[in-house]
């Protein structure tokens, strides 16, 4: 029989107390995916276009005549609207709401802010399907800054229709219930502004989540995100995108899109 001599130790029932403490931390924790969901109200356009298409490259300059903008939300706080002006930047979106539970503590600053420096600029709204319907949201977008004017210097709202980064990408929902969710939120806009409105999407999310459905094309413009050397191949139904996010890490601001036309085509959107 083993015999235990003083002054050596004698560990095994602490190893087995510190492995079932261990275990029962484990247990405890949060999973990590919940761990690195983000908080509701953060997400933002082009939030999950480098996670799940990637970058490839920028765009080069060539023939077509193309107008600079950007598109900021609370997460760049104030801008330096006087900066980007000066650097040939001469339309911006603001992110006005999401859902109906968020809306952008920087609006009138960004909203105002690239108005006041010479700017066309207009808001967009980052749907959640998964919570209230799209004529609810609308509303609520138009209540909260997503509305139109004609003053010739503002641009219809935007629908940013993108990844879910809060969960599942399509939100739980068929490519048919997430058809008529669009269609629900771009008819109650246009009732309450008489404008319709833009769509902000990735081809592959417009694929994977309506089926690549092509009946919005004939009235809402495209605002296609792709970070490459071209916009690639658009949804169903475009035959030529409006406006192009093409990168998250432009200058001052990381968001830079270009404009399919001259500032004379811009200036036509917003006057509708």
């Amino acid at each position: 029989m083993p015999v235990h001599r003083s002054g050596t130790p004698h560990r095994p029932r602490l190893l087995a107390l510190g492995t079932l403490l261990a275990a029962i931390s484990l247990l405890s924790a949060p999973p990590s995916s919940a761990a690195d969901t983000p908080a509701r109200g953060s997400a933002r356009m082009g939030m999950g276009v480098l996670a799940h298409d990637g970058q490839a490259g920028t765009p080069t300059t060539g023939d077509a005549t193309q107008t600079e903008g950007v598109d900021v939300s609370g997460y760049q706080g104030n801008v330096a609207w006087s900066t980007l002006w000066s650097s040939g930047v001469k339309w911006a979106y603001t992110k006005a709401t999401e859902g109906t539970y968020y809306t952008n503590p920087y609006f009138a600053q960004q909203y105002n802010g690239s108005y006041n420096v010479g700017m066309i600029r207009g808001a967009y709204h980052f749907a959640t399907p998964d919570t209230t319907s799209g004529a609810t949201q609308a509303n609520y977008f138009v209540d909260h800054g997503g509305g139109w004017s004609g003053d010739g210097r503002t641009l219809p709202g935007t629908l940013d229709i993108e990844w879910n980064p809060y969960g599942a990408a399509c939100y739980g929902k068929t490519q048919s219930a997430m058809v008529s969710w669009i269609s629900s939120f771009l008819a109650q806009y246009k009732a309450r502004t008489g404008r319709d409105a833009v769509i902000y999407t990735a081809t592959s999310w417009w694929n994977d989540c309506t089926g690549n459905y092509g009946g919005f094309a004939s009235a809402n413009p495209l605002w296609i995100a792709r970070y490459a050397a071209d916009p690639g191949t658009l949804p169903a139904g475009w035959a030529y995108y409006t406006m192009w996010q093409y990168t998250s890490s432009g200058p001052t601001v990381g968001d830079h899109d270009k404009f399919n036309g001259g500032l004379d085509r811009v200036r036509a959107l917003a006057n509708g």
